[in-house]
């Protein structure tokens, strides 16, 4: 009983942990750092719904990405594209960059902002499990019709903020990179910031298309900033989800179910295997995050039950702990 009181604690703990706080009429500033995955989406989503409800006048994307998954970069982009409060996406501070995935998000924001010494581009699409290539080294017809669906994307969202759309092309097809000087000097940006209260100054005034066509003017002077970055919740799955941890749970998974299929009756590689075949699919976005926290928690039961009926020294309860932590969160 006392292990099920402090699974109690903890699954109260994560789910109080991850409420937001209101705010209103504010500039709220999201900070991303590292890929963009199915958490920084969600985070990110969540938190535009959050500041259309609450009437906020500005939110800041502050980032520094290498990119990340397709999904997750549109999810975004849809959130952006469907908020009635402006969002100006700054890559900062200096040193950072938005490669690939976060070229897109830059591009689709209403205001696109650089800090000095940043860079953007190099978004052309990449595989995770690698390939793509046919035998003779030459682009197979899969990954072409990939990048042709994604400078059309790019090329439709610089088209849409009246941005540089040839080179927004570039970027995908040619892996364009350019710095924050040459980006605005392109037109790929609006100007460049040292600091997001100096991108706060430089917008006041600033009349901005939104959602349904809407046109208003942004008075951000004197406003409160806010600062949001994910909760202790949300930086577990983010460190579950980074592309290179996805791929080591789905070799971890795949090797342990191959064992404990091969030898049955072994369960630490099948209870391994298991969990992290699951953790891999949502890394990957191919469970969605309630789906995978459903079938960690049933896993969880039925190793539990499993460790009543087969005592396995510890084993299959540990297994089923973990399984229990990880669908809590």
């Amino acid at each position: 009983m006392v292990w099920m009181a402090r699974m109690m604690g903890v699954f109260l703990l994560v789910v109080w942990g991850s409420q937001p706080a209101i705010a209103q009429d504010q500039i709220m500033v999201l900070k991303i750092s590292g890929a963009i995955n199915p958490v920084v989406a969600d985070f990110v989503e969540h938190e535009i719904e959050s500041a259309n409800a609450a009437g906020e006048t500005l939110i800041v994307l502050e980032m520094d990405t290498p990119g990340g998954l397709d999904t997750s970069m549109r999810q975004i982009i849809k959130a952006i594209q469907t908020s009635r409060v402006p969002v100006a996406a700054y890559v900062s501070p200096s040193g950072s960059r938005a490669a690939s995935a976060g070229t897109f998000i830059t591009i689709a924001s209403h205001i696109a902002v650089m800090a000095p010494g940043t860079n953007i581009g190099a978004a052309h699409p990449v595989n995770l499990m690698g390939g793509g290539k046919s035998g003779q080294g030459e682009p197979s017809t899969m990954e072409e019709k990939v990048v042709n669906d994604a400078a059309a994307y790019i090329r439709s969202l610089a088209e849409a903020r009246g941005r540089n759309a040839y080179w927004a092309e570039k970027a995908v097809t040619h892996s364009q990179s350019i710095s924050a000087e040459e980006a605005k000097k392109l037109n790929v940006i609006d100007f460049i910031a040292g600091s997001v209260e100096a991108l706060v100054l430089a917008v006041e005034g600033r009349e901005v298309a939104v959602a349904g066509g809407e046109k208003i003017i942004l008075h951000t002077e004197g406003k409160k900033i806010v600062y949001r970055e994910l909760n202790k919740r949300e930086r577990i799955l983010d460190i579950i989800s980074n592309p290179n941890i996805a791929y080591i749970l789905m070799m971890m998974g795949m090797v342990g179910l191959y064992f404990e299929l091969s030898n049955p009756g072994l369960i630490l590689p099948g209870v391994v295997g298991g969990i992290s075949m699951i953790l891999a699919l949502y890394a990957m976005q191919t469970l969605p995050i309630n789906y995978a926290g459903l079938l960690l928690i049933m896993l969880g039961m039925v190793l539990f039950i499993a460790e009543l009926n087969t005592p396995t020294f510890g084993l299959l309860s540990a297994g089923g702990t973990i399984a229990l932590l990880l669908g809590s969160l």
